[in-house]
């Protein structure tokens, strides 16, 4: 069976480097483009493609039948926009945009056009959800993510991502929307009143290095989110923990990956999980490959990123003024 022709847009994001295998086994890669090429070159030669500074010269390539999208965040709905044109089914990453009408329009357009779009929302189904998943659908939950310090995004050749034009927010679009994403789908209800505290305290950035979510559902659900870059440089990467209450009892997730679940009889199960985000992004593009041509069934859709992004750009609008203008 022949790989799909595809075309990678924004190549050094972060992420990338997390699928390089898995894309070069599944799909046939016949461009790459980032603003640097500097960037990406080792990615070109890992995949056999060649490098184009434009993202506009692979977007007309004949017979691309995939695309993934990455980049700052103020160009990914322009792009996002140019594959529908040309009916290519793509792949975005979080948040898509810099404000939730950008993301509304992309997902409007797409559904319109009948093209197919997910995005790497990688902690659904992965080790952390199926444990928490033991409580049953969650009447409180609470998710804390704490990754290094902004700083690395200048290591690692994404310094867009410390600037408010071109990124949108910090720490709670790009961290928090896999958290919400869980919890929204775990209780199966969207979002009606959030509360939030953004801050940029510990590093004095631009854009917020900490933040403090409060979801609460039409009948009373409640998911605590916090998620910050206030964890040092360190091999250790991050602090996480989760907990999940529920119908069924209580799960708990530790940062070292020790795991509790304790039922409504008193009895409790102990493990030891996988934490770590990072290997969780092979398997998502494995299953891309697998559901291309059902239009990613059972990946994450644009509608869900839309529910998932509503209440973080909302906590942006506040921190402003409610003034979505205002925003960093």
């Amino acid at each position: 069976m022949s790989k799909t022709r595809t075309i990678i847009l924004g190549a050094s994001h972060w992420h990338v480097p997390l699928c390089t295998r898995a894309i070069g086994e599944e799909h046939q890669v016949v461009g790459v483009s980032d603003e640097d090429v500097s960037f990406v070159q080792g990615l070109a030669r890992a995949w056999n493609a060649p490098v184009e500074a434009d993202w506009r010269s692979l977007v007309d390539l004949p017979g691309v039948g995939l695309a993934y999208v990455f980049g700052p965040h103020d160009g990914m709905a322009e792009k996002c926009f140019a594959l529908i044109e040309r009916g290519i089914p793509f792949v975005v990453e979080k948040p898509l945009g810099t404000s939730l009408a950008e993301l509304s329009q992309v997902r409007k357009a797409a559904e319109a056009a009948g093209v197919a779009a997910t995005v790497p929302l990688v902690q659904r189904n992965g080790p952390v959800d199926r444990w928490l998943a033991k409580a049953g659908r969650p009447t409180y939950q609470r998710m804390s993510f704490i990754a290094g310090p902004p700083s690395r995004y200048l290591a690692n050749g994404n310094p867009w991502m410390l600037d408010p034009a071109t990124a949108g927010g910090g720490c709670l679009a790009n961290l928090g929307p896999h958290f919400v994403d869980l919890f929204l789908q775990a209780c199966d209800e969207p979002a009606a009143a959030i509360e939030s505290r953004l801050s940029s305290a510990l590093h004095g950035g631009a854009l917020e290095d900490h933040a403090s979510l409060i979801i609460t559902t039409p009948n009373g659900r409640e998911a605590i989110v916090e998620v910050g870059y206030a964890f040092p440089g360190s091999p250790l990467k991050r602090y996480c923990s989760y907990t999940s209450a529920g119908a069924a009892g209580f799960a708990s997730v530790n940062s070292d990956g020790s795991a509790t679940f304790t039922a409504l009889d008193g009895s409790t199960e102990t493990a030891v999980i996988e934490v770590d985000s990072d290997p969780l992004y092979d398997p998502f593009v494995r299953r891309v490959a697998q559901t291309l041509e059902d239009g990613f069934r059972g990946l994450p859709t644009l509608a869900q990123l839309e529910d998932v992004m509503r209440p973080i750009w909302q906590a942006y609008d506040n921190q402003h003024g409610g003034k979505e203008d205002g925003r960093p």
